[in-house]
């Protein structure tokens, strides 16, 4: 067996993987979209909302910066 047939094997496997872990977790009660997984599960979690907020803070604070040096560039003529 060639190296992209072994590649192409475990993805097809990882695939297969992930659909039965969604179909038990359907099993057990949890909502479940097909393709993409449970829904709800970081539900009233506090960890996850902090997560949340500082991940926007960060793209605030990217986007921010880059605004800064865009106009900063635009007023050199650099473009």
């Amino acid at each position: 067996m060639t190296l992209a047939e072994l590649e192409l094997k475990i993805a097809v496997m990882e695939q297969d993987l992930l659909l039965l872990r969604q179909e038990v977790e359907r099993l057990k009660g949890a909502p479940v979209i097909p393709g993409i997984g449970p829904i709800g599960t970081f539900k009233d979690d506090p960890t996850f909302a902090e997560a949340v907020r500082l991940g926007r803070e960060y793209r605030e604070e990217v986007n921010r910066t880059s605004l800064e040096e865009s106009d900063r560039d635009e007023a050199a003529g650099i473009r």
